[in-house]
């Protein structure tokens, strides 16, 4: 079995403005793609919508995973699920998200949990968290998607609370005790490894609770094989465990964005557990 991948519009072909970034991942041979929440605003207008919509149609690509509003992700922002006094925004976010994945065939949307809030506690937090998660994960399953949650890195978001996977499990399953069960993890070896975890144990342990798997080489974020996690048993794992989803590409390029995919022929051909060579040996290093 092959892998399926999808490139990240957020974070591949920076080199273009954002409305020809799809045309330029269905140059580069794929025919997935995901993005962060791609406007400056949480309801963008009528006419940024359209023309968002309208790029990924003429690329002729699936926007398979969308990110709700993450906030100021350049100033350190990393969303707002559990933020207190922004019920309005995130449902407005939130409604105009569910129309774009019922347009789109969105499968995966990415509900950020957000940093930790001065003067709150943790179980305050997660208790709005929650709250608002329920009523997604309810409205996503009625257009035939499905919230993820994911973990950061410390280095890279000091402020977000949620470091290893099963923390955000343990969310997902307070929400699916509210009778809401489209939730589960968004599996993102990157931060798994930089977080010193082991990113094949990790997806091991938790793996029916993945519902989306994005990668980038740790340290660095770079493409596969510029770093020390071993793809070669990650993704060869996951495989093997069934999955059938799309691996999203969320990797900032080394190097201009067309040069960097060279990795992924080997994944995509008949013998998916091939990997491209990052100077470890067959057992790797662990992130």
């Amino acid at each position: 079995m092959a892998l399926q991948f999808a490139a990240n519009l957020s974070i591949i072909f920076t080199e273009l403005p954002l409305l020809e970034r799809p045309a330029a991942a269905a140059a580069a041979g794929f025919s997935a793609v995901e993005s962060w929440w791609p406007f400056a605003a949480s309801v963008p207008t009528d006419q940024e919508l359209a023309d968002f919509e309208e790029a990924i149609g003429e690329a002729g690509v699936s926007l398979i995973a969308l990110n709700l509003d993450g906030g100021d992700l350049a100033a350190g922002e990393r969303g707002i699920a559990s933020h207190p006094g922004v019920d309005q925004r995130f449902a407005d976010n939130l409604s105009c998200a569910l129309g774009i994945a019922k347009r789109q065939g969105v499968r995966v949307m990415n509900a950020l949990y957000g940093n930790a809030v001065e003067g709150m506690t943790r179980a305050v937090q997660d208790d709005l968290a929650i709250e608002r998660l329920v009523v997604a994960a309810k409205a996503a399953e009625e257009v035939g998607a499905r919230i993820v949650v994911e973990t950061q890195n410390h280095l890279d978001s000091p402020r977000y609370p949620l470091r290893t996977p099963a923390e955000v499990i343990a969310l997902c399953e307070k929400v699916r005790a509210e009778g809401a069960g489209a939730i589960g993890w968004l599996c993102d070896l990157y931060h798994v490894a930089m977080e010193q975890m082991d990113p094949t144990a990790e997806l091991e342990a938790h793996f029916a609770d993945i519902d989306h798997v994005q990668i980038a080489d740790a340290p660095g974020r770079h493409e596969p094989g510029s770093g020390s996690i071993d793809f070669r048993r990650a993704l060869g794992r996951l495989v093997e465990l069934g999955y059938d989803g799309y691996v999203a590409c969320e990797y900032r390029p080394s190097g201009r964005s067309e040069e960097s995919f060279a990795w992924r022929a080997a994944f995509e051909s008949p013998d998916s557990t091939a990997a491209p060579s990052n100077g470890q040996s067959e057992q790797g290093a662990r992130g």
